[in-house]
């Protein structure tokens, strides 16, 4: 079956915490989290994970995500949608081919009409 891949914001002093409910709260496919760190502001962590996608919505400051796994790309369809509008002239197409390499080791969030891209780093691996 199909997962649905979750991204929790957390602060680094709040991970224990954090990754304790996640755990708790959903079944967590992989049995593991992956946890990345803002490269700019290291204690911010974005906890990542795979779940059933009738499993989503459990816990607050969580998002669904989706990852391009050539380039460690993680990114909402809001915020592909907002790059491919700002560098196709305003068009949105959905074949339009996205330059991925400028992308990589990020996560890429809508930021009403801009995008918000954030370098990231693996923090750490949580094997549950």
């Amino acid at each position: 079956m199909k997962t649905q891949l979750l991204c929790t914001f957390a602060h680094k002093k709040d991970l224990e915490l954090v990754a304790d409910y996640v755990a708790k709260s959903y079944t967590i496919s992989e049995k593991r989290l992956f946890v990345f760190e803002d490269a700019n502001n290291r204690s911010d962590l974005y906890v990542t994970y795979n779940v059933e996608p009738d499993d989503y919505g459990k816990t607050p400051n969580t998002i669904m995500i989706h990852r391009k796994k050539e380039t460690n790309t993680l990114y909402t369809v809001n915020a592909l949608n907002v790059i491919i509008r700002k560098t196709n002239n305003g068009v949105l197409d959905k074949k339009f081919i996205i330059n991925w390499p400028a992308y990589e080791n990020s996560l890429m969030l809508n930021d009403g009409n801009d995008v918000r891209h954030i370098h990231l780093n693996l923090y750490k691996r949580i094997d549950l």
